[in-house]
């Protein structure tokens, strides 16, 4: 059962899986929300973790960053492990004026510049998006707390070092925010006939020179770990 980048066991993995791109930040939200967390892989220091969030069974494990990396652990997961849904906790830059920090975005689809629908060897341009009942439960999630929140596109990168300044004409086109592994992951999802969902909170304004500390983006946005765990819960 083993995969070259997973050591779990059938059975050991969750049908829902909270996926951050930083392990760190899945160790954290295993030891401070689930009860009896069992970490079932290590391989590359991508910790995976499962345990209990309110008498339900979950699943939190890294994915890394970019969608090459995403890419690999969302397909293992999906069609060697069961799992049936993933829901990506990460941290993105704002782009619409009307984002600010520390809020959160649900990204209802992911446009991308990345070519990693190429494989599908389709006649268009695919539009990666989000599963409704993932959307759904998040959002009453996300009102239940009484959080600040968007929903909408959202725009997978390739690059973080964008040398040709883009993210301007991404604004004008009504996205919300950049983050660079959603759009990945929404076609892994869409390819196996499973459910994935991307909530972010936002760590930097790059338009507005505003950013949090690594410590804060490891460690304290709790609202989008816990709208994503009520998620998780609702679609058990």
């Amino acid at each position: 059962m083993p995969t070259p980048h997973n050591n779990a066991k059938k059975g050991d993995i969750a049908k829902t899986v909270l996926m951050p791109g930083d392990p760190l930040r899945a160790k954290f939200i295993a030891e401070n929300y689930l009860e009896n967390p069992v970490c079932y892989n290590e391989v590359r220091g991508m910790l995976g973790y499962t345990g209990i969030y309110k008498g339900v069974p979950v699943s939190v494990q890294g994915s890394g960053m970019g969608m090459p990396s995403i890419g690999i652990y969302s397909w293992e997961l999906f069609n060697e492990y069961g799992v049936e849904n993933i829901i990506r906790v990460g941290t993105a830059g704002a782009v619409a004026d009307n984002v600010q920090l520390r809020d959160v975005v649900i990204g209802m689809s992911a446009s991308t510049n990345s070519a990693y629908a190429s494989q599908y060897r389709l006649p268009g341009t695919y539009a990666p998006t989000a599963s409704w009942n993932l959307i759904s439960a998040a959002v009453k999630a996300a009102q239940a707390k009484g959080k600040a929140f968007h929903v909408g596109n959202i725009l997978s990168s390739d690059t973080f070092y964008d040398d040709a300044d883009s993210l301007a004409n991404w604004q004008k086109m009504g996205v919300l925010a950049i983050e660079m592994e959603a759009a990945a992951l929404y076609m892994n999802a869409a390819r196996a006939g499973k459910n994935a969902l991307c909530i972010l909170t936002v760590s930097d304004c790059p338009l507005k020179g505003l950013s949090t500390t690594a410590e804060e983006r490891q460690t304290t946005f709790r609202d989008m770990m816990e709208i994503a765990l009520e998620a998780a819960y609702s679609v058990n």
